[in-house]
């Protein structure tokens, strides 16, 4: 009896437990084949269906070109990563924003790397050492005497492109700055943009090629770009040119000239009109557009209005 009563209870709790799976395979079914099974199915064959877009691939990521717009006391650059140099600084001057206050020293301001930068696209110091080009200030730190913060903000790297010393950089460009200082004194604002310049040049004879494969015939001249790198691992680029582009109102219009000097040892008898181009051959070597918002038609050549000269 205890063994038939035993054998009973088995069979009742096993019947339970099969009802019970039973019903849990049900509900499985119903999940697996119900309506967000299948809505989830149409949608990866949508998915699978539609055709690659190119903007795919930004679901990861915009790899760049990143462009740092760095705003400083005197004046505000756009800085260029990969060549770690500025791509344009520009400044307002006035008679009185260069009125020196007594407790600005240049003396007291030096060099240093620009920490708002990422170090992996960084100028660095040791670039610079022993590498025989200065620390060429794109804005002077003669522009920046209000306050020791300001001149000491012209003294970061990101503010620097190498320039060649004697002849360049300590001679005939300090003239092109202070004769820019100088306009302030005959316009109420003056407003500057510089930057480097990478051009190119005529290719040697013995390096030349033909660039018109299709007719060997016709020699088209050859050009290339060509400049040093600094740092042991190269790492911030030599420019071949600098510009410096200056803005001056004049009554209800504006004078403008625009002027791109090589970077080598230039003469100082040599005339700074000798170096005036006109502002769009800038802007092509540069791939720059400077004060689009007002009718350059209507600038006034700056050299008329006052006398251009170092």
């Amino acid at each position: 009896m205890r063994h038939s009563k035993g054998s009973i209870l088995n069979v009742g709790h096993l019947l339970a437990f099969l009802t019970g799976m039973l019903t849990t395979l049900a509900m499985v079914g119903f999940v697996l084949h119900g309506p967000m099974v299948n809505q989830a199915m149409h949608q990866w064959s949508k998915r699978a269906d539609a055709a690659p877009s190119g903007e795919d691939i930004l679901q990861f990521g915009n790899p760049g070109p990143v462009v740092d717009l760095l705003k400083r006391k005197e004046y505000v650059a756009s800085y260029d990563r990969r060549l770690r140099l500025p791509h344009w600084v520009g400044e307002h001057l006035t008679a009185e924003s260069l009125t020196a206050h007594p407790d600005v020293d240049r003396s007291n301001s030096s060099f240093h790397e620009d920490d708002e930068l990422p170090q992996l696209f960084r100028a660095h110091l040791k670039d610079y050492s022993r590498s025989g080009y200065d620390r060429g200030h794109m804005a002077p730190a003669g522009d920046a005497v209000q306050t020791q913060e300001a001149m000491d903000e012209t003294f970061l790297l990101s503010n620097m492109a190498p320039q060649v010393g004697i002849g360049f950089n300590r001679h005939y460009w300090s003239y092109v700055e202070g004769f820019v200082r100088d306009l302030t004194q005959n316009f109420s604002d003056v407003y500057v943009y510089t930057g480097p310049l990478f051009l190119p040049q005529a290719m040697d004879d013995a390096t030349k090629y033909y660039l018109n494969q299709e007719d060997a015939g016709t020699k088209n001249p050859g050009y290339q770009i060509t400049y040093p790198m600094l740092g042991t691992v190269p790492n911030v680029a030599v420019p071949t040119h600098f510009y410096k582009i200056v803005l001056a109102p004049v009554g209800s219009d504006y004078a403008m000239a625009a002027f791109v000097l090589p970077n080598q040892k230039i003469d100082s008898k040599t005339a700074l009109t000798d170096f005036k181009v006109d502002l769009q051959s800038i802007e092509r070597a540069s791939g720059l557009l400077f004060f689009e918002k007002l009718d350059r038609s209507k600038f006034k050549d700056l050299c008329t209005q006052t006398t251009c000269k170092t």
